[in-house]
């Protein structure tokens, strides 16, 4: 197997939209960081992690900012040509 087959995908366009969004939902914005490893079913997972008050505003009544969050970055993320999952992680 090649590195290439190892290593996950990079998804420049789908952190980019991810960073810039949960930027604009919370009150601490310079906290914001996202991470990428490889997930699940070969899916690329960028984890989200911001300040401790600002995760009940990126996850929302009901999880709806979130979810609208992940619609958002998946839709990004078909232009890299890759498959994500975002877990926001405290």
């Amino acid at each position: 197997m090649s590195d290439a087959e190892t290593a996950p995908a990079e998804a420049p366009n789908a952190v980019a939209v991810l960073e810039y969004l949960v930027k604009q939902v919370v009150d601490n914005p310079d906290s914001v960081s996202v991470s990428t490893t490889e997930g699940r079913r070969g899916n690329l997972q960028l984890d989200v992690r911001v300040a401790d008050g600002d995760m009940g505003r990126v996850i929302g009544k009901r999880g709806r900012v979130a979810q609208s969050i992940r619609t958002v970055v998946r839709a990004a993320a078909v232009k890299d040509d890759v498959s994500v999952d975002i877990e926001f992680v405290d």
